[in-house]
Parts: C-alpha cells; structure tokens; sequence
C-alpha cells in the first residue's frame, strides 16, 4: 500500500471517529474539535514527513481498536438481571452513593475500570503528537491547540478522582451526591464529561496566573493574590471565591494550590517566619526550609495532574487522621459548588 492510498484510507477512518449517535453507548475516540485538529495534523505531516504521519495515524487506531473493544462491554445504562439481581442505570448510582472508597473498586462495571485506560491511552498519544508538531515546525495555534486537547484529556481523567472524592464525603447532600454519580457514570459511558468544558479552562487560568505571580510568604494568602486569581476569570469561579473563601477549608485548600505548597510546609514556613521575626522570606529561600522544592510550572499537563494527586493524598490522609489543614482539593471544593449551584438553579426553574 503506497502512503497516499494510506492516507486517504485513514482520512476516511478518522471523520468517523466522531461523537455518536444519540443512544449509542461507545466510547468516544475523538470529539469533533479533536478529529478536526488530528485531521489538520495529518494535513501538515502529510507534505513535511508522511512516515511521522503514518505512525501518527497508527497511534489513532490503536485508540480506535481499544475503545472498540472496551465498548462492548455492557453499558452504564443497560437494564437487565444477573444472578437474580436487577442491573440498571438506577442501581450504579445506588451503588456509586453507597459504597465507599476501599469496596468500590470491585463493585465497578468493567467498562469503567478499562475505560480509565482508555484515557491514558488518549492522553500519552495527543502528548505524543504534540512533540511531533513542535518538532516539525507547527504553528504556535496548531501547537496550542494541540497542548489544549491534551490538557483537556488530563482534566477529564482529574474529573473522575474528583467525583470520587466527593462521593466519599459523607457531608455531602444527598441530591447532589446523586447528580455527581450521575455525572460519573456518564463520564463512564462515553469517556466524555461536558463539565470538564466549563472546569478546564478555569483552573488552567488559575494554575497559569498562580504560576506568574510572586506569593508573599509572609502572610502565605494575601488580597493582590486572589484579585490576580479572579481577574478575566468567569463569574462561576468569581461566586466561587466571594462565597466560599471564608471557609477554612476552601481556603486552605487554596493556599496549597496557590503555593505549590503542602498545609503541613505553609505552617512550617510561617513558624520559621516567626523565629527568625521577619515577616516575609523569598520564594528562593522555601526549599531551604522545607527541604524539597514548590510544585513546578504549567508546561506539562502531568505536573498539574500530579499536583492534584498529591493534594488529593495528603487531603484524604488528613480527613483520616483528623488532622488540621484542607480535607479537599480546591478541585474538589470548586466541582462541589457547581453542582450545588445547578441544584438551585433547577431548583428554583421549577418552582
């Protein structure tokens, strides 16, 4: 087969790996904003190096042939009896709002458990084709595009922990544990999550300014910080911050994400502070005092995702040991509101 006859076969292949019909329970490989940009790199490579192109396209069906066999597992929704106990959409969520943590993962459908690799899959080959565009002289649109889709990937995978760890919380309102559950098991079915298209772009703002400013470590939080944070950001996020700040909680949890920063090495820094009665170190001194550097910048979507995770870690552990500091994520905090302000917004629609 000559590269062109390749091509035009792959091409054929691609416009077909598209969001799917409503009632169909695959798992989506490409949405239509990422088939258009695969398209469009396959364009490029196309003239600057077909062989690259060729391993492109086969990174793409293999994504292709994985959801394939992952989607015919049953799905989310389906209805039906097994060993004399009913399945249905109503009995995940059940089961989603019930069961904790540590018995979870067993009661799982399968296609959630293999779909998470899905994801990986998707983000290691949208990482991979991003390198490929920066090394082949791309345009700095294509490129962002392309480190956007990626971190999207990321978010959507981040998505998925934190509905988790909000149905752990106990304290959670019923109505909208159940909404969160909902939103998982959707997330589940199609390898999709449409409020990962509003979540996305607001905590990439926020981890890029928090990446650009110069913290004061001396009151660790301070009022030119959150304006910098709030500052083109939506009036989702704006709510957010003006009626949730005043939680220790959240705001705890912000400080860990402003700083790159654990409670435990913000409360370290301050109790240095006040030994040495200064009121504010240098951000070049930190290290020297909790032995270990801040989080990283923003370049890399795994730097964000591992931040999360090690947050998320040292919440949990917290949580257990009824410890002091932040027993959520601000992810988790932010996710929560949302869904507790589309509860009120519904309803007060139906009233």
């Amino acid at each position: 087969m000559d590269i062109d006859q390749f091509l035009n076969e792959t091409h054929s292949t691609v416009d077909h790996l598209n969001t799917p019909d409503t009632g169909s329970t695959d798992i989506v490989v490409l949405n239509n904003q990422e088939r258009a940009l695969v398209n469009r790199v396959f364009e490029n490579l196309r003239v600057y190096s077909p062989e690259t192109m060729v391993g492109v396209a086969t990174r793409v069906m293999d994504l292709e042939r994985l959801s394939v066999s992952i989607s015919r597992y049953p799905s989310m929704y389906e209805q039906g009896v097994l060993a004399g106990q009913k399945r249905s959409s109503e009995t995940l969520i059940d089961t989603l709002c019930h069961y904790g943590d540590g018995e979870r993962l067993l009661t799982l459908p399968t296609k959630a458990i293999l779909g998470q690799g899905f994801l990986v899959a998707k983000f290691h080959a949208f990482s991979a084709i991003t390198k490929v565009a920066v090394n082949s002289f791309f345009s700095d649109e294509d490129i962002q595009e392309l480190r956007q889709a990626t971190l999207n990937i990321m978010f959507t995978l981040m998505a998925e922990d934190v509905y988790m760890s909000l149905l752990d919380d106990p304290n959670l309102r019923q109505e909208v544990r159940r909404a969160v559950a909902e939103s998982l098991a959707e997330l589940w079915e199609h390898r999709l999550d449409p409020n990962v298209l509003s979540v996305a772009p607001v905590l990439d703002a926020v981890w890029t300014v928090r990446d650009q400013i110069a913290p004061n470590f001396g009151t660790m939080i301070g009022t030119s910080e959150l304006l910098l944070l709030s500052i083109a950001l939506d009036d989702a996020w704006q709510k957010f911050i003006s009626s949730r700040l005043g939680d220790t909680d959240v705001a705890s949890s912000m400080e860990e994400f402003i700083f790159g920063l654990s409670h435990e090495d913000i409360s370290l820094i301050r109790s240095e502070l006040k030994n040495r009665k200064v009121s504010a170190i240098g951000r070049d001194e930190v290290p020297g005092i909790i032995g270990h550097q801040a989080t990283g910048s923003n370049e890399d979507p795994r730097v964000f995702y591992r931040a999360y995770t090690q947050r998320r870690n040292n919440a949990n552990a917290r949580k257990r040991l009824a410890a002091k500091g932040p027993w959520k994520t601000l992810e988790d905090h932010y996710m929560q509101f949302l869904f507790e302000q589309k509860f009120q917004k519904d309803k007060h629609g139906n009233t």
